[in-house]
């Protein structure tokens, strides 16, 4: 079995305050982040090494953009998302 059949994704948005790096104007951006949590139970065609991986496993997310443009409207620039982990493991 697939890491992807452990787990029920989905989009999230979340806001997060970056700094673009162009300008230095702070603001408010909407990054999607992949929100993948642990399904309820294994499917029946999982063997004991699956089931052992099923066990370890945890919900975590993925940022999935990279870049972000600026809200400055003098600026208007795209520059990259940097000072946030690109994945976070899920209380």
């Amino acid at each position: 079995m697939e890491e992807r059949d452990f787990f029920d994704e989905r989009t999230e948005p979340r806001t997060h305050t970056l700094v673009c790096s162009k300008c230095g104007v702070a603001g408010e951006y909407q990054l999607n982040w992949l929100v993948r949590r642990k399904k309820r139970q294994l499917s029946g065609r999982a063997d004991e090494r699956d089931r052992a991986r099923f066990a370890k496993a945890q919900n975590y997310m993925v940022l999935r953009d990279d870049t972000a443009n600026c809200t400055n409207p003098r600026c208007r620039k795209r520059f990259e998302i940097a000072g946030i982990k690109t994945m976070a493991f899920i209380d």
